[in-house]
């Protein structure tokens, strides 16, 4: 599954910030854009995967 989605994001006083455009909730910080970036994939897992169980099935529909 390959979902695309902006990242907003800048520059603070020692690291960089960034939330999802998509899902203004979902922020996060790095020291550097590639952590930031990695940082935000993993928030968004977080969330989504939020109250699934251990074992869980899938399959790809659209929508």
């Amino acid at each position: 599954m390959n979902i695309k989605m902006n990242m907003i994001y800048w520059r603070g006083e020692s690291f960089w910030l960034g939330k999802l455009l998509e899902h203004p909730e979902i922020m996060t910080q790095g020291e550097t854009l590639e952590e930031l970036e990695e940082n935000i994939k993993d928030a968004y897992f977080l969330m989504v995967m939020d109250e699934v169980p251990e074992r869980y099935q899938m399959r790809e529909i659209a929508v």
